[in-house]
């Protein structure tokens, strides 16, 4: 991940705090429990201050992903965190049940003192969900960019799902489809897609992670054993994008000791510019947006380069205050045709708010907000095309999402756009590409472009 060389400039992580959100951390593992920070830590599943995780041998997933951010350097345990100086906590979170309050406990703990959260986890990535953040944990999202850390924006990073298997779609799980979290895909060693990689357009940038059993390695990192047997404090075994993120949140944290000052936008800037698609252009599927960049419904922008993160992090201004501009929704009523391949095309003529206090000129974020009933819903394949050419696929079909046949204002993102102009003609296409029967006529009922960005 290019990390040698932010080492080297003295960039260890030192003075930024990560919490993990999850399964709880092993406080006292040799390993981290230099770095732990009780500040940063708690446990919703118990109801008390200690993230330790039960005793049940399951509960090392949050320890593992620890070991990534912040494994102590310069001793003889397991191997070296990205950020080997940064205080790490846990919250111990999903052992237990998971809801929309305690979502929002985990997401808004804190908030003046952690910086980053680093979470993997979401609705089920079985291809047929669509689901994400419930009223709590939505004001914990908004709260955290708008308040913590003193007004500059929590960084929340997470892992774009492991549902590859079943052909899931980061885009309907509204958490890494949501404008607030860098959302974090991963790649084999070899530079490769990974059989469990959910493809979408709200993928952020990609690290490395395991591949295939027997073939690729996986994560060298920090272990929990149940019986804290000293021979097994280590693990080479940790997997899927749940390694993915971690690994993100400490270049993050490298990038946040280089500049103290980024708010949570300049830090997605940050790595939208300086993620880098050589290494992993082996894979197919690259294409270059509107203003020059490389882009990827596999990886994002690429993969995360913590030099050069560190190196435009010590340059960077902070970015203007964030403009939203939203179209008027367009309330269409037309019908989706079922046969196999058939495409609906719909347009829509945007001044991107121009001359009004929400003037969107550069782009960030878009969202688009659709509403539409078509059964089954996982044959639908939805691109949306920006004025200035770029087709960003904001669905994939998803053969076994057959149980519902509806979006209810459901906000599709794509960061494919970024910096590029939001004036003048948008394209939506919504194409029956899969091979079920359909036997009914679908509708599309409205839609609604949001845009985000700035005004200079």
């Amino acid at each position: 991940m290019n990390v040698a060389p932010a080492w080297r400039k003295g960039y260890t992580g030192k003075g930024v705090v990560v919490s993990i959100l999850d399964d709880g951390i092993q406080t006292n593992h040799p390993d981290l429990a230099q770095n732990y920070d009780p500040m940063a830590s708690t446990d919703i599943n118990g109801n008390d201050d200690d993230p330790m995780p039960q005793d049940n041998g399951d509960n090392k997933h949050g320890t593992r992903c620890a070991g990534e951010v912040a494994g102590v350097a310069y001793n003889s345990f397991c191997g070296i965190g990205v950020a080997y100086n940064a205080s790490i906590g846990g919250v111990r979170m999903l052992d237990g049940v998971v809801n929309d309050a305690v979502e929002a406990k985990a997401l808004g703990l804190n908030p003046e003192h952690i910086d980053i959260y680093s979470a993997s986890w979401g609705p089920e990535d079985d291809g047929k969900t669509v689901d994400g953040p419930g009223p709590l944990a939505r004001r914990a999202f908004i709260y955290g960019v708008t308040s913590g850390r003193k007004g500059k924006g929590s960084i929340f990073v997470w892992a774009s799902g492991n549902g590859g298997r079943h052909i899931d779609s980061c885009n309907c799980d509204g958490y890494t489809n949501s404008i607030f979290t860098l959302s974090i895909s991963s790649a084999t060693q070899g530079g490769f897609k990974p059989w469990y990689l959910e493809e979408c357009s709200s993928t952020l940038a990609t690290t490395y992670s395991s591949g295939t059993p027997g073939h690729d390695k996986s994560v060298a990192t920090v272990d929990m054993d149940a019986r804290l047997r000293p021979d097994h404090i280590c693990t080479v075994e940790h997997t899927g994008t749940s390694a993915s993120a971690p690994l993100a949140a400490g270049i993050c944290a490298l990038a946040l000791e280089a500049n103290p000052t980024l708010t949570w936008r300049d830090m997605q800037y940050l790595v939208v510019l300086t993620s880098r698609s050589t290494p992993l252009e082996k894979e197919n599927g690259w294409i270059t947006n509107g203003v020059k960049r490389k882009i990827s419904h596999k990886f994002g922008y690429g993969l995360m380069d913590a030099a050069a993160m560190v190196n435009l992090a010590e340059l960077w201004t902070t970015v203007p205050p964030q403009h939203i501009c939203k179209s008027q929704e367009l309330l269409e009523d037309k019908e989706i045709p079922f046969d196999y391949r058939a495409s609906l095309d719909f347009y829509m003529d945007v001044n991107a708010c121009a001359n009004t206090l929400n003037e969107v000129r550069f782009l960030e974020h878009v969202q688009c907000k659709i509403s539409l009933r078509f059964f089954p819903r996982g044959n639908l394949r939805i691109i949306l095309t920006s004025p200035m050419g770029t087709s960003s696929t904001i669905l994939f079909e998803r053969p076994r999402d057959v149980i519902s046949s509806n979006f209810d204002d459901w906000p599709f993102l794509s960061v494919h756009f970024w910096g590029e102009k939001a004036e003048g003609r948008w394209h939506l296409q919504i194409i029956n590409a899969g091979v079920r029967h359909v036997s009914q006529i679908g509708v599309l009922k409205k839609w609604q472009l949001i845009f985000y960005g700035m005004s200079y």
